[in-house]
């Protein structure tokens, strides 16, 4: 079964367009600055998630989306939510960059609702989609629907592994676009047990990482930040990051860390996503005590894992030595 047909389904009721946004169902007029018949006009679409309240449950987020290879002038051209009727039109300026946002929905789920995906896609002939985002914490996924799948066995280690790795960057992901995070950091401690090789299902996803804890964004200087990865041990493991960080742990202190490839200093910022509940002292390492809050309104960090693996299927294991220890 394709991936594209895996959706749980799309909430259409109770969308709300953006200023820059004209809803109509009319088709595109040719010469209008539109599409000819025929012509692909949007490259890659790319669609994020954002809370826009507090709430785990009734939730309220907005659906942004992110339009690459625009040709110049002002252009529109028609979306829609993956399994519903109604075609919006988004128009874009004439003097746009290389990558045209905008939030296109405003969507309300409640305990009630049967949703937990969200796809666009594009009204051109090659029939584009954007990737997709979940949000499981109104209901959980349908246990035997399948996510996608892993080329290989992913495991996690003692300290953490390829899968701790691979779940990083999947929370980094989540969040990256609207909050300019540079890397995620996760526990072991939220991760029950390895990935095997082949399909993955809904109900194995809760197996690996059940509680659904959502991801926020905070920041912290570089020495905040080393003295909590300081805390590693076989019990609790070690902070795993994003492929964006490496960092040697020797005998209980950080004696190399690099975001990007350049040393990490002890007075720069950086912007680091993780579960709230490792932010809060609650996975064996600090409080993140001293960070400032900059994003709280990602999604669960479950759905931000299934989100990963339908967008990237088959997913190889992460060689699991961004960590190293003496």
């Amino acid at each position: 079964m394709a991936i594209a047909a895996l959706l749980i389904g799309v909430l259409a009721t109770g969308a709300q367009a953006a200023p820059t946004i004209t809803v109509g169902l009319e088709a595109p007029v040719p010469g209008q600055g539109q599409a000819e018949p025929g012509q692909d006009l949007v490259k890659k679409a790319t669609i994020a998630f954002e809370r826009t309240d507090a709430a785990k449950c009734p939730l309220t987020f907005k659906v942004h989306g992110f339009f690459e290879g625009l040709p110049q002038g002002a252009q529109t051209f028609q979306y829609r939510v993956v399994g519903t009727a109604e075609w919006k039109t988004v128009t874009v300026p004439a003097d746009h960059g290389p990558v045209h946002s905008a939030v296109l929905e405003t969507l309300s789920w409640d305990w009630e609702t049967e949703e937990r995906s969200v796809r666009i896609e594009i009204n051109q002939p090659d029939g584009l989609r954007s990737n997709i985002f979940y949000y499981f914490k109104c209901g959980p996924a349908k246990g035997s629907d399948v996510a996608g799948s892993a080329a290989e066995e992913i495991p996690v280690t003692t300290m953490g592994g390829p899968l701790a790795e691979l779940i990083a960057d999947a929370q980094l992901e989540a969040v990256q676009t609207l909050s300019g995070a540079e890397v995620a950091l996760v526990s072991k401690r939220n991760i029950r047990k390895g990935m095997n090789a082949g399909p993955v299902t809904f109900e194995n996803l809760m197996s690996w990482q059940p509680n659904g804890h959502v991801v926020d964004v905070h920041s912290m200087t570089g020495a905040q930040l080393k003295s909590i990865l300081a805390h590693a041990n076989p019990t609790i493991g070690a902070l795993t990051p994003s492929a964006s960080m490496r960092y040697t742990l020797d005998q209980g202190r950080v004696t190399e860390i690099t975001l990007n490839g350049a040393p990490v200093t002890d007075t720069q910022r950086i912007k680091i996503a993780a579960n709230w509940i490792l932010m809060s002292g609650w996975e064996g390492f600090p409080q993140w005590t001293g960070s400032q809050s900059v994003f709280k309104r990602g999604p669960d960090d479950t759905a931000a894992l299934a989100s990963y693996l339908t967008n990237h299927s088959p997913v190889r294991a992460p060689a699991g030595d961004r960590v190293t220890i003496k």
